[in-house]
């Protein structure tokens, strides 16, 4: 008799090998100066580089596009230049160390990454009391998201973001778990995740308002401890990170400072094909799910980003359009990708709205903040239209958003596996086909060494 429990924990560490075989895969054939905006994310770093360990000085508008990001993502590859240009010579230092720490970035967002996975399991192994560690459910559902791939595989806040928001999960489910009977230590540590995150892109913002919106649902007899609890926490995060912000006022008149005019919020600033695709470009969707098809169509573009490469930046980029493996045939894939996708779509939505409220204030801390995330990148988008290419469109830019569904899908699927361990294995074997068939968008399609041969 085969012990299923068994099978479905190899088939999660299969799963685990694979997403490393997909992580090293990437790091050898793909480099950052071919992700979104890299010149001027190398050129912040370059910057910020250039004056340590002497002075912490951040770049302005006239140095570089991506000015107004804080400066988390930027500390790792400023250190690794600095080591570099006392070690390398060259005639131009800072142009001869871009590739090294480019690729050491790669690296050491990966193992962000997994350090991510795991904190994740752990925490849901706290919510289903669960024995095992390595969560199938939470494994196949993230690891079917391509946007991860790419995102880790360029230079990224993002990354710090699913990172850091891993960790704060952990310890509020904590927290909340002691009713909010906290030391000193557990405010600080909070505030500080809090700090770091708003320092890490400016999208974390968006994960703070479900806090406030928790004072409405947390019992009479804990709502004083936990006000007290998230004041504490807040005003750490603000000491931490407001220096930043206040910087970007003094500087620009704004405290989200960015390298476009912000049209102001208008509904009208986008045509309706925006909000409701159903022109006739829609049926690309399923036909060719790719760039220029159904351009600024917001739905659209962020589910082909999502599980394919709506933008092309695995397999070409704005600067190589003509090069590239499987050219002429990528778009037919990437429609059966959106298709197959389609599977954990219907679950990642199915989970959202039919989740039961077991440990109720934290799922529902989760679900708000899917909701301000999605509100407020839609917001963006409006308020900072790129009329007719919707090139603001990305998924990797609200990928906390989809980290937090899967959180909500991962238990979700635990329900399914009490309910009927029928449908469940049939749901993990739907997925797992999805998980093979999408696995050509995981990788670069670029030859390995292709940077050094143009």
């Amino acid at each position: 008799m085969i012990d299923k429990e068994k099978l479905i924990t190899v088939l999660g560490y299969i799963l685990l090998t694979s997403v490393l075989y997909i992580l090293i895969y990437n790091v050898l054939a793909y480099d950052p100066i071919l992700g979104y905006d890299a010149e001027a994310h190398y050129g912040y770093i370059d910057y910020f580089a250039r004056y340590l360990p002497s002075e912490i000085k951040l770049p302005l508008v006239d140095d570089t596009r991506e000015f107004f990001n804080p400066p988390i993502a930027y500390i790792y590859p400023s250190i690794i230049q600095v080591i570099c240009r006392n070690i390398l010579e060259a005639d131009n230092l800072l142009l001869a160390c871009q590739p090294i720490y480019g690729k050491l970035t790669q690296i050491f967002q990966s193992l962000l990454y997994l350090v991510t996975l795991f904190v994740n399991m752990h925490t849901l192994k706290q919510i289903t009391k669960s024995p095992n560690l390595i969560n199938i459910n939470y494994l196949l559902l993230i690891s079917l998201m391509a946007v991860n791939y790419r995102t880790i595989s360029m230079i990224r806040g993002e990354v710090y973001i699913v990172f850091f928001l891993s960790l704060l999960l952990n310890r509020f489910l904590k927290i909340k778990n002691s009713s909010f009977e906290f030391k000193l230590i557990e405010v600080v540590i909070f505030g500080t995740l809090i700090g770091l995150l708003a320092l890490s892109r400016q999208w974390a913002f968006l994960l703070f308002p479900a806090f406030f919106v928790m004072i409405l649902f947390v019992s009479k007899e804990q709502r004083i401890k936990y006000m007290k609890f998230l004041f504490g926490s807040l005003s750490i995060g603000f000491i931490l990170s407001s220096w930043f912000y206040f910087n970007l006022f003094f500087e620009y008149g704004s405290f989200t400072a960015f390298n476009m005019k912000s049209s102001g919020f208008s509904f009208s600033n986008q045509p309706t094909s925006f909000y409701l695709p159903f022109n006739s470009e829609a049926s690309y969707l399923f036909k060719k799910p790719i760039r220029p098809y159904f351009s600024n169509q917001f739905f659209p573009i962020v589910y082909s980003d999502l599980w394919g490469d709506y933008w092309g930046y695995f397999v070409f980029t704005s600067r190589f359009l003509d090069i590239g493996r499987n050219q002429l045939l990528i778009g037919d894939y990437l429609a059966r990708v959106n298709i197959v996708s389609l599977i954990p779509s219907i679950i990642l939505l199915y989970s959202y709205f039919s989740l039961k409220s077991r440990n109720s204030l934290f799922l529902k801390y989760i679900k708000y903040s899917i909701i301000f995330s999605l509100a407020g990148y839609l917001w963006f988008t409006i308020s900072y239209p790129v009329i007719p290419s919707g090139d603001n469109i990305k998924t990797t830019y609200m990928i906390q958003l989809f980290h937090l569904l899967v959180f909500l899908s991962a238990l979700k699927l635990e329900e399914i596996k009490k309910d009927s361990y029928k449908i469940y294995t049939g749901i993990l074997f739907l997925l797992s086909v999805s998980f093979v068939h999408n696995f050509s968008t995981y990788l670069s399609h670029f030859p390995i060494e292709y940077i050094k041969n143009l």
